[in-house]
This record gives C-alpha cells, sequence and structure tokens, in this order.
C-alpha cells in the first residue's frame, strides 16, 4: 500500500494513495501544487547550491553537514508523487555510496566522529523513508537497494554499541523499513536506539543534553522538551516501536507525553516551539506570540505524531489536533504560488520585513516567505508531506472506513466507494455519496469545535437505500432527509448501501473568539477569533492600520465577509475594535487612578481579518493574531 505509515497493528488501519483520490478543492489544489511547482522548484535551488553536486564529486562541498537529508525527503516527495526525475537523482545518490553501505557527503573518511552534531544516522532515516516510499509506490529499484544497503550497514555498525544521534529520525525510518520488508534487524536496531536515549547515549553540549532529548530516557519523560523537531521526531518513533513489539507501557508514556504538550506547550495554531537560540520548547505556558518559533518542520513533525496516535487508539482528539495544524501550519508555510517558504511561524511580526528575493536567506525568522534558505528542511519536508497527504485523509477497521479530514475526493476500500463533496473549510457541508453498492459502517469526524453539528441522510433515487444507521435514520424517495444532532468525535452511519445514497454532515461555522488560559502571562488580556479549523490573524500591509493601536471589542460577534477578490472562496472576517488616541503624555507608565481602561479615549473602528495561513502573501506586512481586549484588565 502506497503510505508513509503502514502498522501492523492498531485499531486503526491507514488507507493509502491509491484508496484516496482528491479532487480540486482546499487540498487537492495544494497538491496538484506540490507536485507540479513547488518539487522542481526545490530540486532546481539544490542544483543551483551545489548540493546535488556534492553527491557527483564535486569540490569543494557546499552546503550543511545535514544537506544530503534534503535530497532524500525530495527523493520521497518525488516517489509519493510519481515524479518521473526520480530515477535519474537516485542514480545520482547510488553512485555515491561506499562498498558497505555508507553513504554521507560531508564525514566520508571521518565517519561517526560527531554524533551529537554530525546528523550521518539522521540523513539515513531520510535516505531509508525515500527508500520505502519508492518500494510502496513502484517496487524494488535502485533507491531502494540503495537504502536497504544504507539499513544493514547502520545495523552492523550500532546495533552492538550504546551510541545514537543527536538529531532522532532513524528510528521511525527503520521501523518503516521492517513493516515493508519484514527484516527483524531493522525493528530491534529503532528500539535499543530508542531505549539508549537518555541513558545518556550522547555527550554534552551548551544547549544540554535535553536539546536532543538525552537528558532522561524516554520513558521516564513527562513532557516534549528540547528542540522542537527533535523531541516530535522521536515520539514518532518511539510510538511505531511501541505498536510492533506490543509494548503498552512506552505507548503510554508518549501518549501523556503529548496531552501535556498540548496542554501547556502548544500555540493555538497547532505549533510548536517557542525559543529562537535552540529552537526548542519553552516551559508550561512559554508561549510568547512575537517569540514563538513555530518551525514548519516542528508542525510536520507533529503531524506525523498525531496520525501515529490516531491509528494506534482511534481516538478523534489526535485528528483534531492534525487538523488544526494542516490548516493552520501546513497550509501557512508555503506560498500560494508554490515557491516561497515560512521557516518561523511567529503569532505576532511588528515590523515589516523585506527578505531578499531570489537569493538565499540566512534569516529563519524573517516576516515574509523566502524561496531559499541556507537550512532548507522545511521546504523539502512540505514537499514531500503535500505530496503523501491523501494518506492522512481516511482509515478503516474491520467494519467500515473512517474519514478524519474533509475534501473533495474519492476513497474507495473493500465494498465501498464514496465521493466526498465540501467548500471546507471555508463552508460547513461535507456530502458523502455512494459510488456503488455495498455494506459497512461510514464514521464521519465531527470537530471538538462543532457543537451544534447535524448529520442526515438520504436515499437513492429508486428508494431503495441503506437501512440501519447509528445516528441518522434513513430517508425516503422523495423526502428531505431528517438531519439529528452529532456530537463531537465520530458521527456513524452504517447499513446496505445502494449507489445514490448520500451522507450530510453540516458543521456550523460561526465565528467565535478563543482566549488563552491566563497562565500564558504573554497573552493575558487577549483574544484571537477562529471560524471552522481556521485560526484567524489582522495583516496591515503598509502599516495600515496600526496594529499596535487596536484592540478587539468581544461584546460584538465577528462577521463572514467575503474577500476582495472575484470567485474567491475565502472566507475573511471583521470585527468591532477601537482605535487608541494618541498618547501626549511621552511616558508609557501611569498611576492606577490614571489608567484609561486598556483604550480609553480611542475611537471605534472596523478590523479586517484573515485566514492566518493566507497572511504574508500581499507583500511586507505586520501581523497578530492574538488582539488586546479593549478594556481589559491585565
Amino acid at each position: 500500500m502506497a503510505n508513509p505509515v503502514l502498522p501492523s497493528t492498531g485499531v486503526l488501519s491507514p488507507l493509502g494513495l491509491d484508496a484516496v483520490r482528491l479532487a480540486p478543492g482546499f487540498w487537492g489544489d495544494r497538491v496538484t501544487l506540490d507536485r507540479e511547482v513547488t518539487i522542481a522548484h526545490c530540486r532546481e535551488w539544490m542544483e543551483r547550491e551545489g548540493w546535488i553536486d556534492n553527491f557527483r564529486g564535486r569540490r569543494p562541498r557546499r552546503g550543511r553537514e545535514f544537506s544530503d537529508s534534503e535530497i532524500y525527503k525530495l527523493l520521497e516527495g518525488m516517489a509519493w508523487a510519481g515524479h518521473p526525475d526520480l530515477p535519474e537523482l537516485a542514480e545520482t545518490v547510488a553512485r555515491a555510496q561506499e562498498g558497505d553501505g555508507y553513504l554521507n557527503t560531508r564525514w566520508s573518511g571521518n565517519r561517526y566522529t560527531d554524533l551529537e552534531w554530525g546528523h550521518e544516522l539522521y540523513c539515513y532515516g531520510h535516505l531509508i523513508q525515500a527508500g520505502v516510499a519508492r518500494l510502496r509506490t513502484h517496487g524494488e529499484d535502485r533507491l531502494t537497494e540503495v537504502a536497504i544497503r544504507a539499513a544493514d550497514h547502520v545495523c552492523r555498525r550500532f546495533m552492538d554499541t550504546t551510541e545514537t544521534c543527536g538529531h532522532p529520525e532513524i528510528e521511525m525510518a527503520l521501523v518503516e523499513l521492517y513493516r515493508a520488508t519484514g527484516t527483524d534487524r531493522y525493528l530491534e536496531m529503532a528500539r535499543r536506539f530508542v531505549e539508549r536515549r537518555g541513558l545518556p547515549a550522547l555527550g554534552p553540549i551548551h544547549f544540554g543534553r535535553a536539546y536532543f532529548q538525552d537528558d532522561v530516557p524516554v520513558r521516564q519523560a513527562k513532557v516534549f522538551g528540547g528542540h522542537a523537531v527533535r523531541a516530535l521526531y522521536l515520539a514518532c518513533g518511539v510510538v511505531d516501536v511501541a505498536v510492533e513489539t506490543g509494548d503498552q507501557e512506552l505507548l503510554k508514556a508518549v501518549e501523556a507525553q503529548w496531552e501535556r504538550t498540548i496542554a501547556r506547550r502548544t500555540h493555538v495554531t497547532g505549533g510548536m516551539g517557542s525559543r529562537h537560540a535552540d529552537e526548542s520548547f519553552g516551559e508550561d505556558y512559554e508561549l510568547p506570540p512575537d517569540r514563538a518559533y513555530a518551525e514548519t518542520c516542528a508542525s510536520i513533525a507533529s503531524i506525523m505524531l498525531a496520525h501515529r496516535l490516531l491509528l494506534a487508539t482511534g481516538d478523534a482528539r489526535y485528528a483534531d489536533m492534525t487538523e488544526r495544524t494542516l490548516y493552520n501550519m501546513l497550509a501557512t508555510g508555503l506560498a500560494l504560488d508554490g515557491k516561497s517558504f515560512f521557516y518561523a511561524n511567529p503569532l505576532h511580526v511588528r515590523v515589516p520585513a523585506e527578505p531578499p528575493q531570489g537569493v538565499v536567506s540566512h534569516a529563519e525568522q524573517v516576516g515574509l516567505r523566502s524561496p531559499w534558505f541556507d537550512v532548507s528542511c522545511c521546504p523539502n519536508n512540505i514537499a514531500r508531506t503535500l505530496a503523501s497527504l491523501p494518506a492522512y485523509v481516511a482509515t478503516a477497521d474491520a467494519g467500515g472506513v473512517q474519514i478524519h479530514h474533509f475534501t473533495p475526493g474519492e476513497i474507495r476500500h473493500g465494498g465501498l466507494a464514496l465521493q466526498m463533496e465540501t467548500g471546507y473549510p471555508w463552508s460547513g457541508g461535507v456530502t458523502v455519496r455512494v459510488l456503488a453498492d455495498g455494506r459497512g459502517r461510514i464514521s464521519l469526524r465531527v470537530p471538538s469545535w462543532a457543537t451544534g453539528a447535524t448529520l442526515s441522510r438520504a436515499c437513492a433515487p429508486d428508494g431503495s437505500g441503506a437501512s440501519g444507521a447509528a445516528g441518522a435514520p434513513p430517508a425516503g424517495a422523495g423526502r428531505s432527509p431528517a438531519a439529528v444532532p452529532v456530537a463531537p468525535g465520530y458521527a456513524v452511519a452504517e447499513g446496505e448501501w445502494r449507489a445514490g445514497d448520500e451522507i450530510r454532515l453540516e458543521l456550523p461555522m460561526a465565528p467565535r473568539w478563543t482566549f488563552p488560559d491566563r497562565r500564558v502571562d504573554a497573552l493575558r488580556g487577549t483574544v484571537t477569533v477562529e471560524r471552522g479549523p481556521l485560526v484567524y490573524c489582522a495583516e496591515s500591509v503598509g502599516d495600515e492600520p496600526p496594529l499596535a493601536d487596536l484592540a478587539a471589542r468581544v461584546t460584538t460577534p465577528p462577521a463572514d465577509v467575503p474577500a476582495d477578490r472575484p470567485g474567491d472562496e475565502v472566507v475573511e472576517l471583521e470585527i468591532a475594535a477601537v482605535r487608541a488616541a494618541p498618547d501626549a503624555n511621552g511616558w508609557p507608565y501611569r498611576a492606577e487612578q490614571d489608567r484609561p481602561g486598556g483604550t480609553g479615549g480611542g475611537t471605534d473602528t472596523v478590523l479586517r481579518l484573515v485566514p492566518y495561513h493566507r497572511w504574508g502573501n500581499r507583500g511586507p506586512a505586520t501581523m497578530r493574531v492574538w488582539l488586546p481586549v479593549a478594556g481589559e484588565r491585565p
């Protein structure tokens, strides 16, 4: 099956690219853009920067010590997308592999002398994932051969040592290779890497051992900490090892770590990571909007982890977090033209940024997407994730199909053939039409925010449709289907199905105010707006309006407004706001008796909000997700 994650057991089984086909729509358009534009853009820049030439033996070597991994991520994306250039690029990589399977353009001749920072095993992880992708979409070929030889080399070199890599990644790759080939040593190598970490297995560094999750054994950790991408990649590998070895204690440990991380260390966008210095999680409730790092790669790792936990447990909360992160982080990381990217994703940008155009950016924190970075992990990560995105949409169990994410397309599994039609996330209606007679249970996720959702069923025109549904009764031909309330979780319909039968899920899409926990010091006295799965923000191009002077009036509900682009489905919002009067005092601090109550003396105005994932596409701008509440005492 063409799928990046294929556990041998679990509550749910994933459906792959061969079972889920996306049609034009929010995600279908982005998958097409990735295949037609982004993948080629990434390869062009890696050729331009000489990273691919490293495999051709050109000297001097160019790029960071981990740049090999970017070619491997691109190869994985090409495999999922069925890109015709894959064989030629794979052959270039294969020619650089040494006789014993070792492959690294930076450390050849000086192997494994810097496990803390060298990234050799990390690079192998991405190579192995590319090989697995090719194996599952095409079968054995040159790329799969290279990946297997590299994995065998790793097992020979590291099976009986106490060493590991400063950047986790290879753990989940080895488990997936075990799943694809049935070779036990790959699973055992992954298990040993997991169990070694935190003993400790690595040397000290100036960030401390927590940076690469080597301060405490995995089973003893209470929350994700240190470098956000490293922590989340490691957690993915831990879940994979736990599932394949039947280690419920290990799985429960990761579930508990995920729970606390979501509750205390996650931004409203789903982004993870608050500190720029070491790209790390902060302490509990350390979630500053302007200093949020929220690296795009960390969001992709978060999606990968939540999806694995969903497969293992069947719990809808993991799909809820996947959805939040998909719409507000993955979609944000890529410009609408598919050719520039965010590395960091702050929730407040004070100064419009103007990164250099057409050249490599050396600043990950810029306020405009850049075409390329000297550390370009994010572009290639986006490319491979979008290429495999259909595999995240739906799953199956013995009783039928579960639809977790709403996007136009077709889903086929067993005796069920379904067509999904929706304008989501702009509208809340989701229609699932049965394409062929069959039997089974069809479950649709109702997001946690969707209080007031309803489900209805309509029979095929001949009136001989499905019967015996849980959650919605059948409706006869010629009658309007009766809609019944459904709670967050999964709405279920089951029975005998005839071609033409339909299920209709209606999700409430009214915009809603969202307030932060008061323990988040940096957000006290603020509010943001969400609509459906989308987080909204105020964007000011050319500093008009000046966002620093504005506060939201939460007594008036936000209102939908169509975007100013004809034919565009995008929904923007308007909120009532107060614009502060100029302060002639010349001093920003005052006594209690002189305090003006937040925005006293200001004027009423209206503020336009845009979906967070669309900000930064119109040129240099300031932006903020969290707005001060008019009259609120911090």
